[in-house]
Formats: C-alpha cells, structure tokens, sequence
C-alpha cells in the first residue's frame, strides 16, 4: 500500500493505492477531508471491433450511505438512472481524460468514480477528476497523465482553490479547472457577471493551485506505478494512404468549399463512398484504413484553408457571426415563446410558469435540494437530417442544459421578488453549431416574452481554435465542422457587462494563457453583437405576464388561523381550491399565496379565505349563532370557530332574570363587539344593536 498526502486550503488531500479494488487495472482512493472517493480503471486487452473512436466509459456514483442517508422510493437503494449531478460530474471527469489516450487507442476502457463518504463541506466531484487520473497513471494503461482537477471560488475579492461549501455560497465565481503540469485542458463554471480579465486570473490561479497534485501524482506512479502496457497502433498501408490522397484530391477540397451544411455533407458523403469503394476493389480488407485517411485529408484541407487561404468553410472572417434572425410571441397558447436563429443553427425556446408545487425535488448527499429554475435542453434526431430513436436526454444533451441554465441562473428574479417556478424548454430544429449557445439567447427573449422580470439579457457564443506550430487562430461562432476539425470549443455566456458561464474543451495537450486571453476577448465583441440583435426583437421583458399564465396573488392572515383555513383533515382548503380550481401554498407566518388561471379566478378563492379566516374586530355588527347559554349570559359564534359572550346585561335594554326569557340555543342574533381584550376574549351586547336601531327610528 502507498499513500501520499498534501495540503490543499488548509485541508489535506490523499491518494493512496495498492489497499482496495486490486484486481482494477488501477485504483485509487483519493480523499479531502473526510470525503472519500474510490476511483478504478480497468481497459480489456481486446480492441472494440468497428470502433473508429476512443470506447471510454466513465461513471461517477453518489452513493447515499457516504452521508449516513438512506434512499427513498420503494426499492431504498441507489437504481435506475444515474442523477443529474452524477451525469454531469461524469462529463467533468471524462472530458480532460480523453485527449489524454493515444490516437488510435481502441481498447474498451471504463472509469468509474465512487463517493463512500461525504463531508457536507467538500465537493467529491474535483476529488474525482484528480483520482481518476491517478487510477490511469498507476495502471498499465497508456494514459498520458497525469492531469488534475481544482475548483476556484471567490470569496471577498480573493480567490480560493477547493472552497468549501460555506466559502463557496458566498463566492461569486464557481469554476472547476483541470490541466496538465503545462496547461488548461478544460475548464467548467459560473460567476456572477465577472470581467473578463477577473475569469482568466482565475483560471490560471487554478492551474498553478494544482501543480502538487500533478506533483503528488509522479510520485505515486514512481512508487506504485505498473509498466505501460505496449499497444500497436499501426499506420494505415502507404499504397492505400497514397491511393486515397489521389482518389480524394479535388473533389473532396471542392465538396469542403460549399458553405452550406447539408449540400457539403452529401457532397463529402459522395466523395467517400467512391473512394472507399475504389480502395475495396483495389486494396480488399483495407476499407478501415481508406476510413482514416480521408479522415486526415478532411482535417487538413480544412486547416489549410484557415491558415494558408485565410478563410473559413462559409466564407466568413475569423471573428464574424453568423447571419441572426429573432423572433418572439410564436405560439399562441405557451406562457412565453422565441426563436432563435444563427445561420443554420435554430432554436425554439418556451418559458413555463408554474406555482411552488411544479419545483423540482432532488434527492442529494446534502439531503433534498428544490429547484425553482429549470432549463431543459432537447436535440431531435431531424435537426441534423438523422433517423434515430427517441430515448430521452442523452449525457450530451444535459451538460448542454445544465450549461445554459448556469448561464441564466444569475439573471433570474429571486422568490422574493418573482413567487413564480420557471421551466425553459429548448428544442433545437437545426444544428450546425454550438446549439447550446443559440439555446441561452432563445431562452432569454422566451422569459422576456412570458413578462419574466429577468435582471439582463443573456447570450452566449462558442469559440474555435486552430493551431499549427507556433501559430493559433482563434475561430468565433464556429460551425459543426469547424467544431469537429478544430482544436478547441470553448463556450462563453454572459450580459453586457460580464460572464455568467464557461465551459471549454480541448482536443490538443492544452491552452496556453495567450489564447485564453484572445478568445475570451473576442467572444466579448461576438457576445455583444448578438445582444444588439436579441433587441431588435425585444430589449426588455413585457410589462404583463402573457395571458394565460397564472396568477399569484398574495395575502396575509392571523397565524392563529391557519388552522381554519386548512380546516379538519384538510377539508376547507381542499374545498376551496376544487370550487375555485386554484393552487394555494400557506407558510408558517401566515403568508398564503394564490395561484389562480385568472383575476376572477383569484379574486373569488381570496373572498373565500377571508371568510374562513375573518377576525372579530371592535364596533362591528355580527349576525351570530348561539352556541350556549350559561347562568350569566350566552356565548355566541359570530365568525366561524369565533365566539363572544353576550353577558345577560346586554341582551335587552330593560332588566331580564333569565336569558330564555329572550334568547335559546340555535337563535340568529343580531350583536355588536364592544370588546376584545389582551387575552383575545370578545365581549357582545345585543342591547347596543337595539339602541342603535332605535335611534335610526328616530
């Protein structure tokens, strides 16, 4: 066993290997804390058939017994699929591990992270990046490691690596950075409209707080680290690689040169299948290495085109956008609606407003979490021509969500301010690049439409990058091939005045200081186009919510009658909100708001609680029911679960001996409330009513 330790925001961070899960190809327990995560990796000496890709498979699991939990559902046991929060922890960890494989590596490969404990203040997901590199580097497994994972807050102007989650909830930046001992390989986050500037610091900050833990990583692999198993990656054949660049030549440069997305695929498409097919009648069995060459000439004319012809696939500058259409108010019976579209990629946003009882619920280590926010993200297999099955969202398509709605998340009204649960649906009609992005200004204008009073418009833009030797071009807006040929996709969202999110992923060794400083300077100047644009449509949110939203109308009653309200077993409030068809949330100070489809609507369900909870007041005429009668007087209900005695003084404006003289138990009886005293007892007089009508007569 070897365990190696080392401090971390004053805390100590362990990796220790050769105790647990032995028969893994590597396996780490990596810790913070008392957060502990077991991270294994485990490759099979067979290569995947068919693959033209790297089979990696990573999972990260909460398990809820690492926060003394146990599930709930019928099953009481961690099934089904993995949650939000574990899908988008596995992308954190799969993202910088992939470039990090040899090219060609087609071996099945499976990384899998395990929380078994949890300490309530430290994230398990950046202990997972780092252990999984560890479990790679000390295993047999070609990896080129090792790499790490930080995240850094911003507490008081001062960033802090690995926050806790007490510095974090007060940070204004929340970014988790992986990188290698020489560079940034991905970078995922939030902050609270920060300059630029300030989110590049940070993420440098980032890099240099992770260097001992790249440190701490050799050292292991120099005491525990098992030989490099030995993989053959063998060159396409030369006649075949030189058969293809004959075949292909003109043809697919003049297929790449058409500026429209489908016309060039089908023309890219054509290109292939002749010469794939000329290379099986020629070369038989070689059809794999056709596949890969004129996948290389593919990337190489494309780059050639940037570098050396200075011109993108569609013509467009280097740091131009896009042709942009808006458009809002589409769909006639949603709360709030917008496309989106930038050149061939669209997008159909719809906001939805709800009441507190459509949040969202989720079970976590930390106990139950409600979500009052929700941006959902769809990609239809017609958006990009294909035919496939509809089996919910893919791993892409909720990073691509939960991207977006980091980016929102900032601008959102508070429930202080805005009582309202919001659900952004996004549909991508077409893609042709970095719909995540078109998704972020779709949902802005469609909250704005829906009258949501939103703190700023929102818009995001993707990033390229092309390097050849010491040069790098940095590509804005970038299509789907550019996205696919190129080295980096680095998405920025922000308002007019900072960002909000960031992600950036990386297909080379790493990204140096200099191009982030280009490429988040230059999607600024892409960001602010497109707002411009966004406002041509709508430049603020509607004074009113759309229609057919609902309506929340808010009032306060007497805590003391919250019980009358709710009635026994439920049965007042229930009725109320079947008369009336409305939604009624009450809290414990006596705050309940109304949820109706309209102001009538509202305004009948509001009479009916005043009513149930209407309070005797000082000088008022009641009509009330006698309840009981004592030597001394009679008690009478004047409100329902109200009563007041009417003392035998003033029932009569003369002297009676006996209340039955005037009054039994059941009579309707006209009293006035001369008296409420400290102690909430109400005093009635019947003979103050008779007074009072007298002088009337008079």
């Amino acid at each position: 066993m070897n365990k190696l330790e080392t401090q971390i925001n004053g805390m100590t961070f362990g990796l220790e290997t050769g105790r647990l899960a032995k028969q893994a190809s590597g396996s780490v327990l990596a810790s913070i804390g008392e957060t502990v995560v077991l991270v294994t990796a485990v490759s099979s000496g067979q290569v995947k058939e068919g693959a033209d890709f790297l089979p990696l498979l990573v999972d990260y699991q909460e398990m809820l017994y690492a926060a003394g939990r146990i599930p709930g559902g019928y099953f009481r046991r961690e099934v089904g699929r993995p949650s939000e929060k574990e899908t988008l922890t596995s992308r954190l960890i799969d993202r910088p591990l992939r470039p990090r494989f040899p090219d060609g590596y087609r071996y099945d490969t499976q990384v899998i992270a395990t929380v078994l404990s949890a300490d309530p203040e430290v994230e398990p997901d950046v202990i997972a990046i780092t252990g999984a590199s560890a479990a790679l580097c000390v295993s047999d497994i070609p990896f080129d490691g090792p790499i790490a994972g930080v995240r850094v807050g911003r507490v008081d102007g001062s960033f802090v690596v690995n926050p806790t989650k007490t510095q974090l909830a007060a940070s204004d930046l929340n970014l988790i950075v992986a990188g290698s001992r020489d560079a940034v390989v991905m970078v995922e986050g939030g902050a609270d409209l920060l300059p630029e500037q300030v989110v590049l610091d940070a993420i440098f900050f980032g890099h240099k707080a992770m260097q001992p833990l790249i440190d701490q990583q050799f050292e292991l692999m120099r005491l525990a680290g098992r030989p490099k198993r030995v993989v053959a990656l063998p060159d396409p054949d030369p006649q075949v690689r030189q058969r293809v660049t004959e075949l292909a030549g003109e043809g697919l440069k003049a297929a790449l040169n058409i500026p429209h997305k489908m016309e060039r695929n089908e023309a890219v498409t054509l290109v292939k299948k002749a010469v794939k097919e000329a290379v099986a009648a020629e070369f038989p069995g070689h059809e794999g290495d056709a596949e890969r060459v004129f996948k290389e000439i593919e990337k190489e004319i494309v780059r050639a085109m940037i570098f050396q012809e200075r011109r993108r696939i569609d013509g467009r500058g280097f740091g131009d956008i896009r042709p942009i259409t808006c458009s809002v108010g589409q769909l006639p019976r949603t709360h709030g609606s917008a496309i989106f579209t930038r050149g061939e990629t669209q997008v159909l946003a719809v906001a939805t407003l709800g009441s507190s009882e459509d949040e969202q619920r989720i079970e976590s280590l930390g106990g139950e979490i409600f979500k009052n926010f929700m941006l959902h993200y769809n990609f239809p297999p017609y958006c990009v021509g294909e035919v496939r099955p509809l089996r919910g969202p893919a791993r892409r398509d909720i990073g691509h969500g939960a991207l977006a709605e980091r980016g929102l998340l900032k601008v959102v009204p508070s429930l202080d301010d805005f009582l309202y649960t919001i659900r952004v649906v996004s549909e991508v009609l077409e893609s042709n690049g970095s719909s995540s992005m078109a998704t972020v200004c779709g949902a802005t204008l469609a909250m704005m439409d829906a009258g949501i009073p939103i703190k700023d418009m929102v818009a995001g833009v993707a990033m390229g990058l092309i390097r050849g030797g010491d040069e790098f071009i940095v590509l804005s807006d970038i299509l789907g091939d550019e996205d696919h040929l190129g080295d980096m996709d680095f998405k920025v969202v922000g308002t007019k005045d900072g960002i909000t999110a960031l992600q950036m992923d990386i297909k080379i060794s790493g990204i140096t200081q200099e191009v982030f400083q280009k490429a988040l300077i230059q999607a600024k100047e892409g960001r602010q186009f497109i707002l411009g644009e966004m406002r041509k449509a709508l430049d603020r949110p509607r004074e009113e919510l759309c229609f057919y939203a609902p309506r929340i109308t808010t009032i306060h009653i007497n805590p003391d009658k919250i019980r009358d309200l709710i009635g026994p077993g439920g049965k007042n409030i229930r009725g109320i909100t079947s008369a009336c068809g409305v939604k009624i949330d009450v809290d414990d100070s006596g705050k309940v708001n109304v949820f109706a489809s309209s102001g009538e609507v509202a305004d009948k369900a509001i009479r009916m609680i005043k009513e149930l909870t209407k309070e005797a007041e000082v000088g008022q005429i009641y009509e009330g029911t006698v309840k009981k009668i004592v030597e001394f007087g009679a008690f009478v209900e004047i409100i329902p679960g109200t009563d007041g005695l009417l003392h035998i003084s003033q029932i009569e404006n003369r002297r009676i001996n006996d209340v039955r003289e005037v009054l039994n138990e059941g009579d309707k009886v006209l009293v006035k409330v001369i008296e409420i005293d400290k102690q909430g007892k109400i005093r009635l007089s019947r003979k103050a009513v008779l007074q009072g009508q007298e002088g009337h007569k008079e």
